[in-house]
């Protein structure tokens, strides 16, 4: 491969996200290599095969962790995951390398909170971090974490799946592309504005990090709109789920009670998080 002329396809921003998709075109026997310049990560393809490789790439940038990229990288290093041996450390080093620190850390405080209130503490929890009976200075100062609080509570356990791991896949990955601040600023202010929207709406009965979660898709989805080259997105069919999910929670046809309002709220916090990232990169 070396031996062939390369020339620069697309930088990225993190060497994880770049070695995935060389690994993935090496798997195409597609010449590509991962080069560092500039404290800058570069893919660089065969010159004969640039058209077919920018094609791929956006491709790649709508779903960048869709496992076919992640099978095409295991069988291009050679990896033994069909041996049931490794089979579990495989899962391990995929949850871990999907997600940040910050990620992992709100991930894992959901579980905390859910396996303890189902141990008997539900109660006490509840108590002591759902949203204010009323707003009042007294207590936003006295108890911050309350704005915060219920989107660690939640109910069932289809609840907490669906919301972590959504928080895990897409929060994740925003969190190793665009880093950890901006992941903590997406979090805290989709997780303040949801639980007031929905506090306003409905009172302080509700719980569940969804707010978040429509944060993170909305995020995602202006993203690889307006900044594909990041290579963070979704595909059209998982918006548009997402989507008429929203809707048909609005139009109350659903059988589950569902916080719309914090549902639309962080939708829309995300969405304009990303446009206003992609506002200030095209200003540099």
């Amino acid at each position: 491969m070396d031996s062939l002329p390369l020339q620069p396809l697309v930088k990225v921003d993190q060497q994880a996200i770049g070695q995935l998709f060389v690994d993935y075109l090496c798997s195409l026997e597609i010449p590509a290599k991962l080069v560092e310049q500039d404290h800058a990560h570069w893919i660089c393809v065969a010159t004969n095969q640039v058209e077919q490789a920018k094609q791929l790439f956006n491709e790649f940038a709508l779903q960048p962790y869709h496992p076919k990229y992640q099978q095409a990288a295991q069988q291009h290093s050679g990896a033994q995951t069909s041996m049931p041996s490794h089979a579990f450390s495989g899962v391990k080093q995929q949850f871990f390398a999907q997600a940040g620190p910050f990620t992992l850390i709100v991930f894992g405080t959901c579980w905390l909170v859910y396996i303890l209130a189902n141990l008997g503490l539900g109660r006490d929890l509840f108590s002591s971090l759902s949203f204010y009976s009323q707003l009042d200075v007294q207590r936003l100062v006295t108890e911050p974490w309350r704005l915060i609080g219920p989107a660690f509570l939640h109910f069932s356990l289809l609840h907490i799946a669906f919301n972590t791991l959504w928080w895990w896949q897409l929060g994740g990955a925003i969190e190793r592309i665009f880093g950890r601040w901006q992941i903590v600023n997406l979090f805290l202010l989709s997780a303040i504005a949801s639980n007031v929207g929905q506090f306003i709406v409905s009172g302080p009965n509700f719980g569940g990090l969804s707010g978040v979660v429509y944060a993170v898709v909305g995020f995602a989805w202006f993203a690889g709109w307006l900044m594909p080259e990041r290579g963070v997105g979704l595909s059209k069919s998982i918006v548009g789920f997402l989507l008429i999910w929203l809707l048909l929670g609005f139009v109350d046809v659903l059988p589950i009670n569902m916080a719309n309002t914090a549902h639309l709220v962080g939708l829309v916090v995300g969405c304009a998080m990303a446009w206003l990232i992609a506002k200030r990169q095209k200003a540099i």
